[in-house]
């Protein structure tokens, strides 16, 4: 019997890194991408992000490409935004940043992915991503 458990901490950003994702809309779409994972066995243990873009703490499975349930997410819930007229013409970048979390770090991660909104207030995303970049080269 094969017993899997990896943790992944992805980030992904609007198109352009349009901030589309205001507010109250960002909270609905985020949910729906819970929601929509649930159901399709792709479990988030945390998702947050700010107006133009997402984290997610997601759990692979065995039998999944990271690279295939990024690109589910993504679609799904593109489609989902563009079909509701929530955005207009709404796109993810095709672009993701991914990187391994280890048990021992899962609150930390939970924590700062939660603490996203107050986590920009003062640093943009083009800077928060080049500390990632430089944090995991």
């Amino acid at each position: 019997m094969s017993w899997v458990r990896i943790w992944v901490h992805i980030v992904f950003s609007t198109k352009n890194r349009e901030p589309l994702l205001k507010d109250n809309l960002r909270d609905y779409v985020f949910d729906h991408i819970r929601q929509t994972a649930k159901e399709r066995n792709i479990y988030i243990k945390s998702i947050d992000g700010w107006e133009d873009h997402c984290h997610c703490l997601i759990r692979l499975n065995k039998d999944e490409s990271l690279n295939t349930l990024v690109q589910q997410i993504k679609v799904e819930s593109t489609t989902w935004m563009n079909k509701s007229n929530l955005i207009k013409g709404f796109e993810w970048e095709d672009d993701y940043l991914a990187v391994s979390v280890s048990e021992s770090n899962l609150e930390k991660v939970i924590h700062y992915i939660d603490s996203q909104s107050e986590h920009h207030k003062f640093k943009s995303f083009d800077e928060e991503y080049k500390d990632f970049l430089e944090y995991f080269k």
